[in-house]
């Protein structure tokens, strides 16, 4: 399960950044997942769980946003929102395409409390 290794990775990040805040808690932590990033939400909600714990995020809520696979296509500029594997643009049938989002993972937004 390579989402705990993610998400340990995930930690050293948001503990980094609270101390520079002067943060004594993380209280929510965003993620932004794309369909064809690697990870698996539910396991990486899994592995925040398991991680979490005696940490400045003991308390914090996991929100997981899914981001779809978006494509340009080169050849007539179309954008499409795919659903399926078949990479192709759909209004002119090139595979000339480029990708917009759906493939990265990253952090969205971090609360924090600050006394």
């Amino acid at each position: 399960m390579h989402e705990l290794s993610l998400i340990a990775n995930l930690f050293e990040i948001m503990e980094q950044k609270a101390k520079e805040k002067n943060a004594q808690k993380i209280t929510c932590v965003k993620l932004k997942v794309g369909i064809l990033s690697g990870a698996v939400p539910e396991l990486l909600e899994t592995a925040f769980d398991i991680y979490k714990k005696n940490t400045m995020a003991a308390e914090a809520k996991l929100e997981i946003e899914k981001v779809p696979l978006k494509l340009k296509c080169q050849e007539c500029s179309a954008v499409t929102i795919k659903q399926d594997l078949v990479f192709n643009c759909e209004q002119c049938g090139s595979t000339n395409l480029e990708t917009l989002e759906g493939t990265d993972l990253f952090l969205e937004k971090m609360d924090l409390e600050v006394e």
